[in-house]
């Protein structure tokens, strides 16, 4: 298996805002209008988007939200945990190739849903691709603060602890 370092430079990934490396590899050439999505976009988004998207054993994606659903996909490494709150709770999906072991090859997201994930192996890593649709946009991106988290999930004090800013 190669390390993390060959993935970060041959993809030529760059740390991602929300923890992490990353790399868009695709955005679709048309766009949807304003008009035809729903309210909560503030204007026109491309159909759909992808990235690849790298997490070492050291690195958190940090809680946060998009406005549209996620589609992640397992390429390499080790299993990742991800970590959704909502309004039933706490789910852990687990993505990676270990299927006979529970891992999924790949875990949806939902719109307008607190997620953040971190490895689950020490001194490991994985790769994995993110396609989003409609498209992503960082205008549509919010990252989450502990008080705001803590505020509506208080029994997940311990994960939301781990995956907000200090």
């Amino acid at each position: 298996m190669q390390p993390a370092a060959y993935w970060i430079d041959h993809l030529d990934l760059k740390p991602h805002p929300e923890g992490g490396f990353y790399k868009e590899t695709y955005r679709a050439a048309e766009n949807i209008p304003a008009t035809a999505l729903p309210g909560r976009f503030a204007g026109a988004s491309s159909f759909s988007t992808a990235i690849f998207f790298l997490l070492r054993s050291q690195d958190k994606s940090m809680f946060h939200r998009i406005k549209s659903d996620e589609l992640w996909h397992f390429h390499a490494g080790g299993t990742l945990a991800i970590y959704v709150l909502s309004e039933t709770g706490l789910t852990i999906h687990k993505l990676g190739s270990r299927v006979d072991e529970g891992d999924a090859l790949q875990v949806a997201v939902p719109a307008n849903t607190w997620f953040g994930a971190k490895v689950m192996d020490e001194d490991a890593y994985t790769l994995a691709g993110c396609t989003v649709a409609p498209g992503f946009d960082f205008q549509d991106f919010e990252m989450a603060t502990t008080s705001q988290l803590l505020d509506e999930f208080p029994n997940h004090h311990a994960i939301i602890k781990q995956l907000t800013p200090a």
